[in-house]
């Protein structure tokens, strides 16, 4: 499986989420929360490292390998893509 370790981490995600919703309904403090939250976000954004590094292993690698030119610049827009959403997040 290709995203192996991208999915064990949104799988923790995704845990950590639920762990957070029932913080919220158990009324408890605002600030706890908000690091709960901040965890997850972290664990969301190492999952897209995972799955981006996978891409660059094996989808670019397989495009350079493939000699051809159109083929590698469809990867590398799609690349810049995702760089210029990324920047407008952060």
């Amino acid at each position: 499986m290709k995203h192996k370790n991208a999915l064990k981490t949104l799988k923790n995600a995704r845990g950590q989420l639920e762990a957070v919703m029932k913080m919220i309904e158990e009324g408890r403090y605002c600030i706890d929360i908000s690091k709960q939250i901040l965890a997850t976000i972290s664990l969301l954004k190492k999952a897209n490292v995972e799955v981006l590094n996978s891409h660059l292993e094996t989808c670019v690698k397989s495009a350079v390998s493939s000699n051809n030119p159109e083929e590698v610049d469809v990867k590398i827009k799609e690349l810049e893509e995702v760089i210029k959403y990324l920047n407008k997040i952060v």
